[in-house]
């Protein structure tokens, strides 16, 4: 039969990770009858998380446990996952219940009858993530869908049922700052969504501030997309154009010697707008340099503190 690996990202979640263990527990145990892991790593969290964890532990040889020397962030604490699971099937989803355990056995049995499908990801019916989140979530998904070439009705959540060999696929991967649904996108084109109930936060707040919700569209544009650059050249395309017919029409002008102050308006002009252009098209360039740079260092994605298998 079938093993299941679930891996789950965890950061100050010790009033649910209790309650996540026990229901996973049984919706396998005894609603699907199947057997699974659970790869619970820590991502140096600041609870009691990591105590427990190793009580969960200690009460099932099912659980293993990793600890990251510090806060690398879900994606690289997936991979880390992602490295030690020994299942046929990866499953992956939060640590703070609003994903429902008791919607696996739905993702479950589609992947059973669709040999065809690789990846099934979660579509949230009743999103409870607050506006700010939903707002950053939408403009992702209609960044990527540009970028990667993405099916626009797909929605990439991180609720995720995903065939060993996909995981196999991506867990090595080299990109700096790892995004686990672009990598999917860029592996497979068998994925789909399923819908799913999504439950509200039980304690506290997402880690996802606007802040970082910009921070990883705007790496997100710059690391899998030109646009920026072809913004800047079609700036400066339609600048030159713009000087070049200002151009001719203060030429005719200094003909007709209808200029009383000749060149000071127009110089003014020209240089502001090409002294913006520059530093637009200079701060572009260095965002690009940046990447290049990043990716040159080929830094750990995570660095492993202790782990108990």
């Amino acid at each position: 039969m079938a093993l299941y690996s679930i891996v789950v990202p965890v950061y100050n979640s010790e009033h649910t990770l209790e309650t996540l263990y026990e229901r996973l527990c049984k919706v396998f145990d005894e609603e699907l009858q199947r057997p699974f892991e659970l790869l619970l790593v820590d991502d140096s969290s600041k609870d009691n998380s990591w105590k427990v964890m190793q009580s969960l532990k200690e009460r099932d040889s099912r659980v293993k446990l990793f600890q990251m020397a510090r806060n690398f962030g879900q994606h690289p604490a997936l991979l880390c996952g992602f490295h030690y699971v020994e299942g046929d099937f990866v499953i992956t989803m939060d640590d703070d219940l609003q994903h429902r355990p008791e919607e696996l056995p739905k993702m479950i049995k589609v992947m059973d009858e669709r040999d065809d499908v690789d990846v099934i990801l979660a579509r949230y019916e009743n999103r409870k993530d607050n506006i700010i989140r939903k707002f950053g979530t939408w403009v992702s998904v209609s960044a990527t869908t540009k970028m990667l070439g993405k099916d626009p009705n797909l929605e990439i959540t991180s609720f995720r049922l995903m065939r060993r060999f996909i995981v196999d696929a991506i867990k090595d991967t080299t990109i700096n700052h790892p995004q686990i649904g672009n990598l999917l996108v860029s592996t497979s084109n068998r994925i789909i969504n399923v819908d799913v109930h999504h439950d509200a936060r039980a304690y506290g707040h997402s880690g996802y501030s606007f802040k970082a919700l910009v921070n990883t569209l705007l790496f997100d544009i710059t690391t899998h997309s030109a646009l920026p650059l072809i913004i800047v050249r079609n700036i400066g395309i339609f600048t030159f154009l713009f000087s070049l017919v200002m151009g001719i029409i203060t030429f005719i002008r200094y003909l007709s010697g209808s200029i009383t102050v000749p060149g000071w308006t127009t110089l003014i002009l020209v240089l502001l707008a090409s002294s913006g252009l520059t530093l637009l098209s200079i701060g572009t360039l260095g965002e690009y340099l940046m990447h290049i740079l990043e990716e040159s260092k080929k830094n750990p994605h995570y660095v492993l503190r202790r782990k108990e298998l």
